[in-house]
């Protein structure tokens, strides 16, 4: 085949234009950027402070409807407040916001529309004037995701009212809480890394009791201690307080002063299908004046409780504790020494749990005139001191015990109880005629 000269001319022409358009993409004022994005003539600035121009460039990105994008490196600011519609893109990792004071270092407040995307907020353990890196109130879809919150004082983030998801984010180095939930009006917490807090993982609260619905799923929550004290307050992988319909779900929590998950007053809470290993006190708590909870198919290595679904005496009631493995179960060096696998008290199943190693219960069923209608059926009991203590009071209600296998027990299968004292014969080979309120039966122990 001939190659004529039209043909070299018009191939020439093509190796000008491609080479004209570089040339201009070279000297574009912002090359390289997601489409439509905008640097709005930010560039990294290190130690020198840049609020004025970080907060211009937001309060243009939101009257404009063009995201801004900051390009990868240092930023000194004290409080960037945003408006309603803005993004702001990061490069995960290396667009870092650095905490100069000055209040929170984002503030955002009766908005919608808010989205911020790759950013580093770091605040430099300098004191947090906030209470928090990042404080949002009444915000109507807010977008967080793939940032990184660390250094804080204080809290890391702190969401009142809002509405949105937290996704793919991390959270880690913070001397209070990772994330703070208050009043949430339609809330995701997911795929997050939450690690190294002073005192509690993710919260999940109410101003009052009412129905709050946040899904907390598939994070990964890690190291977190109880440095302000208390006896349970802090310490808690997550903590859900007063906030009805929670779903905690597909985490992976360990290495936590207190509790993997603990619901505080929060009816309906499930907490299902949960990983957790090496907690300090009992691992999957329900406790005080909630009604329903579902705690199901979860893991638990290592606590000084597995399950305690509790205080009765204050309208603690109504749940499902099914499908649970719960091992290596130890004893505190204080005084509320636990040791137990499960401890239930009122309308309640216990159903289908395994439980291996705990030096003191297995399960114990109703605390001296608490209980109530509770069913434990189909559970396997394997080497603890006793496998199954239940309530004796002359003025504890109902207990069903059947078909439960129960072996290796240092002091019986099934012994009845007087206050957290075992008393009488193993019921397991004697029979439950001497208590009206015990039903016994088909349970093999060995």
């Amino acid at each position: 085949m001939s190659i004529g000269r039209r043909d070299l001319m018009l191939a020439g022409l093509g190796v000008v234009a491609v080479a004209a358009g570089r040339r201009t993409a070279a000297a574009s004022e912002e090359p390289d950027l997601p489409q439509p994005f905008s640097t709005y003539g930010i560039v990294p600035g290190g130690g020198v402070d840049q609020t004025a121009s970080l907060q211009e460039a937001a309060n243009k990105a939101a009257a404009s409807g063009t995201p801004f994008f900051l390009p990868p490196g240092d930023y000194t600011t004290s409080k960037l407040t945003l408006q309603s519609g803005t993004e702001i893109q990061g490069v995960p990792g290396k667009s870092v916001l650095h905490y100069n004071g000055g209040g929170a270092l984002i503030a955002i407040a009766n908005a919608n529309g808010i989205r911020l995307t790759g950013l580093t907020l770091a605040g430099e353990a300098k004191p947090v004037e906030g209470g928090a890196l990042l404080i949002a109130e009444t915000v109507k879809g807010l977008t967080l995701s793939d940032c990184q919150v660390t250094g804080s004082s204080a809290d890391g983030i702190v969401l009142r009212k809002v509405s949105g998801r937290v996704a793919d984010c991390e959270f880690g180095d913070i001397r209070g809480g990772g994330l703070f939930s208050e009043d949430a009006a339609g809330l995701e917490i997911t795929h997050n890394s939450v690690h190294d807090c002073g005192d509690n993982g993710i919260l999940i609260w109410r101003s009052e009791v009412g129905e709050d619905a946040t899904l907390v799923t598939a994070n990964r929550i890690e190291r977190i201690a109880a440095k302000s004290g208390g006896s349970g307050q802090n310490g808690n992988g997550i903590n859900v307080f007063r906030a009805g319909s929670v779903m905690v779900t597909n985490n992976r929590i360990a290495d936590c002063a207190f509790s993997a998950i603990r619901a505080n007053s929060a009816s309906n809470c499930q907490m299902i299908g949960n990983s957790c290993a090496r907690l300090g006190e009992v691992a999957l708590y329900a406790e005080f004046s909630f009604e329903g909870a579902v705690i199901a198919n979860n893991i638990v290595d290592n606590a000084a409780m597995g399950v305690s679904v509790t205080n009765f005496n204050e309208g603690g009631r109504l749940a499902v504790v099914q499908g649970n493995l719960i091992r290596n179960i130890f004893f505190r060096k204080d005084a509320d020494s636990r040791g137990v696998g499960i401890a239930i008290e009122a309308d309640s199943v216990v159903n289908g749990n395994v439980i291996e190693g705990a030096p003191g219960y297995g399960i114990v069923i109703g605390w001296g005139r608490y209980l109530r209608d509770v069913s434990v059926t189909g559970n396997l009991i394997r080497d603890t001191h006793i496998g199954i203590g239940v309530s004796a009071d002359q003025l504890a209600g109902t207990a069903l015990i059947a078909e439960n296998l129960i072996s290796g027990t240092k002091d019986g299968a099934i012994r009845a109880m007087s206050g957290p004292t075992a008393v009488g014969p193993d019921l397991a080979t004697s029979g439950a005629e001497a208590y009206r309120n015990l039903v016994l039966s088909a349970n093999v122990a060995r």
